[in-house]
């Protein structure tokens, strides 16, 4: 008997007819192939199954044991919420909201070192093999350790960004070095201002006269230059610029060789006053006040630990020099520096003006003696960082009983000033009372600069006019002041550090300065003034 079996399974099968009687019947022969047939179709399809299902199942176990280190309490634990249960996740969150809600109520006090980015948090908790509470402690200790790092790194940024607006660049620098040069050694830049035949103006009550106490020559020709631009009458305009000794040669030498048009400038130099005794004396007295005030707040500002916030600028803008500046504190002296005048329109040095302002010369202050605008652009009572608790301390208890915390200051800047009503109510003399109230008060009354005594010396002589005429804050890290806003308004007001000839100034609102500034100017090109 002869079998012929193939590779792919039993195709046929051969008996030799020598062995056909001696054999088993067909029916049987055909039984037993048919049952050898069945398990080897069946069992090589079952082996490979399993051959592909068992790699990836032993994979997954594997990785639901790694889990459990950190996730579960024991392997069983995760294998029994993945395969039985069916809630793995939400058992997983409840778990780890336990914890967290474990470690918030532990305040603020963990102190872990060593784990600073998340790459060592994940080989801290698979390498101890800790649980769910213990990933919660540390991952709030990290977020900790992260946020003091962004708030030291602000308050930083704020520290010196204040630091690098108290500087004077070298190009403002060089500026006056040439003028003061070319007042040297070229007669034109000596000529008299105003010339002869315009002398009779500087007193005359029918021009709109407009008064600066600066010692920044850039920021006067720009504040001249657009004032003038904008007018409807320059013919009309009378500008007093009051200067310091130091600068009055560059400041006469600039405006006597860039003469402007129409209008007429007057530069004058403290040192050319010839005050009283009394008056220098009292002036002295003012501006030491001023100086043991800000000592005390700067001594007061060392020993506090701030913590960085959105107000926290407003900590260090009264350490500003201005806060110093003689020239600042001398507008409360008004009177005394133009007795021959009854109304003037005062403007800082850090203004552009876009409209035409004289019809505020035509404005009826009702007996008061500033003009101001109180209200900020963003209407109403909205005066962010400018109410009167901004500026005076609250916890002085004259303070708290004579004004309202929540009132709006009125803005320095850009003011009328009615002269006559000012010597009639004899405001500089109150003035005066309160630096000496506030000495006797051991210096809590308010805050370094100049507009808190002022604040509190014109309290019911400030006329307020419409908010239009003067937008402010320019100079701060984020304006919020809309385009429309600042196209519309009669002055807008750089207060703040970022003053637009200060690098740090702002693009976006410094590029409404510098287009007055003239760039074409000799002395301005070889001291690399840029825009």
């Amino acid at each position: 008997m002869k079998f012929y079996i193939s590779t792919k399974g039993i195709k046929r099968l051969t008996i030799s007819s020598s062995g056909a009687g001696k054999g088993l019947p067909e029916t049987a022969k055909a039984t037993t192939a048919l049952s050898r047939r069945i398990p080897s179709r069946t069992l090589l399809p079952v082996v490979l199954v399993l051959g592909i299902l068992l790699p990836f199942l032993f994979v997954r176990i594997a990785f639901l044991v790694l889990e459990s280190t950190t996730a579960c309490y024991s392997p069983l634990d995760c294998i029994g919420w993945r395969f039985f249960s069916g809630a793995d996740t939400s058992l997983l969150r409840e778990e780890l909201s336990r914890a967290l809600v474990e470690a918030n109520k532990e305040g603020n006090n963990i102190n872990e070192e060593g784990i600073g980015s998340f790459n060592e948090l994940v080989k801290e908790m698979t390498s101890k093999g800790q649980d769910v509470k213990a990933f919660a402690f540390k991952t709030k200790s990290m977020l900790l350790q992260m946020e003091r790092k962004v708030q030291s790194a602000r308050q930083r940024e704020s520290v010196f960004w204040h630091l690098a607006s108290h500087g004077v660049p070298k190009s403002l620098h060089c500026l006056c070095l040439k003028l003061a040069e070319e007042y040297a050694v070229n007669a034109m830049a000596r000529s008299r201002l105003p010339p002869p035949e315009y002398v009779s103006r500087l007193a005359d009550s029918s021009f709109l006269h407009l008064v600066l106490l600066t010692d920044n020559v850039l920021a006067a020709s720009v504040v001249v230059s657009s004032t003038i631009q904008n007018s409807a009458n320059p013919e009309k305009l009378v500008f007093h610029i009051v200067t310091d000794k130091k600068t009055y040669t560059p400041m006469h030498a600039w405006f006597a060789t860039n003469p402007v048009k129409f209008a007429v400038v007057e530069v004058k130099g403290l040192h050319q006053y010839d005050w009283s005794q009394e008056a220098n004396v009292e002036v002295k007295e003012m501006l030491e006040i001023h100086r043991i005030i800000w000592k005390q707040y700067y001594n007061n500002f060392k020993e506090e630990n701030f913590e960085y916030d959105g107000a926290h600028t407003r900590y260090l803008e009264p350490l500003s020099p201005s806060s110093l500046s003689l020239l600042n504190h001398l507008r409360v002296y008004i009177p005394e520096l133009f007795p021959d005048l009854n109304k003037i329109v005062f403007l800082d040095d850090d203004i552009v003006v876009q409209h035409d302002i004289s019809s505020l010369w035509e404005l009826d202050l009702n007996g008061k003696v500033v003009g101001a605008v109180f209200n900020s652009w963003c209407g109403g009572d909205c005066c962010p960082g400018r109410k009167y608790s901004d500026y005076l301390n609250f916890s002085h208890p004259y303070i708290s009983s004579h004004f309202d915390h929540d009132r709006c200051a009125w803005l320095y800047g850009m003011n009328v000033f009615d002269i006559e009503a000012w010597r009639r109510t004899n405001m500089t003399a109150t003035y005066h009372q309160w630096l000496k109230l506030n000495l006797e008060s051991g210096l809590a009354l308010w805050s370094p600069g100049v507009l808190p005594p002022s604040l509190l010396a014109f309290k019911g002589h400030v006329h307020p006019i419409d908010p239009s005429w003067h937008v402010a804050g320019l100079g701060y890290q984020y304006p919020e002041v809309h385009q429309e806003t600042l196209e519309d308004a009669a002055v807008i007001h750089f207060s703040g550090p970022a003053k637009p000839w200060l690098e740090i100034g702002l693009p976006e609102v410094r590029r409404l300065w510098n287009k007055h500034v003239n760039f074409s100017n000799n002395f301005i090109r070889k001291c690399r003034i840029m825009g």
